[in-house]
């Protein structure tokens, strides 16, 4: 199912059809409680034409931003740095169909709306072009401390979409993927996890497990972070209530108008 182009449509909309094509593909437990759905604007820097999308996630990747003041980084930094956008390199650039070329375009990626398990992916390995040989590209691991909440993130101010007072868009850490070691090719991965039924927190690393702590987790070491809502639950990351009360509209955005009966025998 492709994607249509939601510029110059109404974001709740665009948003609406974009996940109904998505649920044609795609209907799992994991689609009912992981995904989410962010808003795409792509700028062309040269003739000013602009796209809208609406994409679906199942996680979300934060930039790792050089600390402010101290050894290190808030969550809040990388999330920021996300929500500001980017300008696209050349391994990534865009096709403009004004230029009639791909050009470098600006990209801003706005969450309309949060799933029940929310899990963010730390960019901690870095791909650069080395300035001395041709061809050659410098791997490196970013092993900065990401401080990150343990017992509540509010992700309100990231959401652009609308936000269910009954479900907010507030979470609870219960999972840390760690990797240790100097490339994304090669170490060791071990896990913290909170169990759910004793409130816990556990170590696993191989065959060990051991008990600890929720803080013991933040170390520079940590990749992939795992959260759950902590009130209420939406399947579809909302999108189900959103539908419920949403005419289907065709594959070009445009919504059927259903026509009155004619009566009949005059009546």
């Amino acid at each position: 199912v492709e994607q249509f182009e939601a510029y110059g449509m109404e974001d709740r909309l665009a948003a609406e059809q974009s996940w109904r094509n998505h649920l044609k593909r795609h209907d799992s437990v994991f689609v009912d409680h992981t995904q989410g759905m962010h808003r795409s604007h792509l700028t062309c820097p040269g003739c000013g034409r602009e796209s809208v999308k609406f994409d679906v996630y199942s996680s979300i990747s934060l930039p790792l931003v050089p600390p402010k003041s101290g050894s290190t980084i808030p969550l809040k930094d990388c999330l920021d740095q996300f929500a500001a956008g980017e300008q696209l390199d050349e391994h990534n650039a865009w096709y403009c169909s004004n230029c009639k070329r791909h050009v470098c375009a600006l990209k801003l990626i706005t969450l309309w709306n949060t799933p029940d398990v929310l899990v963010f992916h730390l960019k901690r390995f870095t791909f650069e072009k080395c300035p001395d040989v041709e061809g050659r590209i410098l791997k490196r691991k970013i092993e900065d401390t990401v401080n990150f909440p343990i017992d509540r993130l509010d992700m309100t101010e990231y959401v652009l979409g609308p936000v269910d007072p009954d479900a907010p868009p507030i979470y609870k850490l219960f999972g840390v993927s760690e990797h240790s070691g100097t490339t994304a090719n090669s170490g060791h991965y071990t896990a913290t996890v909170r169990n759910s039924e004793d409130g816990n927190w556990y170590r696993y690393n191989d065959s060990n497990v051991g008990f600890t702590s929720g803080d013991a987790a933040i170390t520079g070491g940590a990749y992939l972070l795992f959260y759950q809502r902590s009130k209420g639950s939406l399947r579809w990351a909302g999108m189900e209530k959103e539908l419920s009360g949403s005419p289907a509209l065709d594959e070009e955005g445009f919504q059927a108008v259903v026509g009155k009966k004619k009566k009949k025998n005059g009546r």
